[in-house]
């Protein structure tokens, strides 16, 4: 596996990463739902594929954030060791 992807793969479990990641999936997480299917949460019209879907709804925002994370620990890395 490439380094930089194996890199994140680890940082998904990371638990220094993880609590601002879960903070912000649980936020922004929370606004997609509604925009995305608060009309049916509240019409009791939930699928079980929109139930996924909405679960799905907090996995993006998480990823991203960590994304975010290393790749700015892994420049600081490079940085302090003179690399970039």
């Amino acid at each position: 596996m490439v380094p930089a992807i194996r890199g994140y793969v680890l940082a998904l479990c990371d638990p220094a990463m993880s609590r601002a990641a879960i903070r912000v999936a649980l936020m922004v997480g929370s606004l997609l739902l509604v925009i995305n299917h608060g009309a049916a949460v509240f019409q009791g019209k939930m699928t079980r594929d929109r139930w996924l879907s909405a679960g799905i709804t907090y996995l993006v925002p998480y990823a991203v954030n960590i994304q975010g994370q290393y790749a700015a620990t892994a420049r600081r890395t490079k940085q302090k060791a003179g690399q970039v």
